[in-house]
């Protein structure tokens, strides 16, 4: 994904490094971590950084770089998993860690895991992505060489802290009306290659009120902010608000699936993946963050929509 920098001023930026497939070589593509406060939590998860020179305004995306390792050992993951963020996708992938399958998750959103994943640059792709049209998630921008592995239904809302009394106690439709017209409410969104980006641009309607610009990668984040008082609302799932203690208000019912690539779906890491979301303790573990467990599509089904 490209990168912009601010001219004149030389910056350092974080980088987590993945193997990728291509048709005719393997190659090292480094995904860029983000800035900001979040830099301590960003550093856990990197491997080197790209110095970016202070006369260059853009990094763009596929640009060749070059990468200073933070250790003198680059241990690659057996399973990289590419895309949107979910508690539920980090109970599965701790449970494959458990069981030996070294695991790398970047947080990029459904649309940069989607792309990723048809680019080669990962083994799977966690999406939710709605589209209007069909009324449907994620089938219709899925081609023939791309494979649901399996999934589950959550539900997305507004979260808010439950002592304001702008949100609190007011119905979902006045809640919605107010986090759009009321300036004194500050938000809390996400980055733009999200799914749940898709959902709050949706529901404010061209508007952006303050807080726009402060764009998280993950539910957690969200909800942190709203909790800490850095913002007065937010869009997340609802089990991290009912587990920072916030309010609640649903939007939308939506399925969040790992998608694989028909050419990789055989590999040790995506097959103990998907033997894993078979599982009946997946089930219910999910179950216990309210969410309800999809079954997978035969490997190499048609994906309906496909295009």
């Amino acid at each position: 994904m490209p990168v912009r920098s601010q001219m004149g001023r030389r910056e350092y930026l974080l980088v987590s490094l993945v193997k990728a497939r291509k048709a005719d070589r393997h190659e090292l593509v480094a995904f860029p971590l983000g800035k900001g406060s979040g830099s301590v939590t960003t550093f856990s998860h990197a491997d080197g950084f790209v110095a970016v020179d202070r006369h260059c305004e853009l990094v763009d995306a596929g640009e060749s770089v070059t990468v200073r390792l933070l250790s003198s050992e680059l241990p690659l993951a057996d399973l990289v998993v590419v895309g949107s963020h979910c508690v539920g996708l980090d109970w599965i992938l701790s449970q494959l860690h458990r069981r030996g399958v070294t695991v790398r998750f970047l947080a990029v959103g459904s649309w940069g895991g989607l792309e990723a994943l048809k680019q080669g640059r990962c083994d799977v792709a966690g999406m939710h992505l709605f589209d209007p049209k069909t009324e449907t998630y994620n089938r219709p921008f899925l081609t023939d060489e791309l494979v649901v592995l399996g999934g589950y239904q959550r539900c997305q809302g507004i979260v808010f802290r439950q002592d304001d009394p702008r949100l609190a106690g007011a119905d979902a439709s006045e809640i919605c009306r107010r986090v759009r017209e009321d300036a004194s409410l500050r938000m809390v969104n996400r980055n733009a290659s999200s799914g749940t980006r898709v959902l709050i641009d949706r529901l404010l309607e061209g508007r952006r009120p303050a807080g726009y610009g402060l764009q998280p990668r993950t539910h957690h984040a969200v909800a942190a902010a709203v909790a800490q008082g850095r913002a007065d609302w937010g869009v997340a799932i609802e089990w991290v608000a009912r587990e920072r203690g916030l309010g609640f208000c649903p939007l939308q019912e939506e399925t969040y699936e790992l998608v694989g690539h028909v050419e990789t779906v055989e590999r040790p890491s995506v097959v103990a993946l998907r033997s894993w979301l078979a599982e009946e303790e997946t089930a219910r573990e999910l179950g216990r963050f309210g969410f309800r467990l999809r079954e997978a599509e035969p490997v190499g089904a048609p994906q309906q929509g496909a295009g």
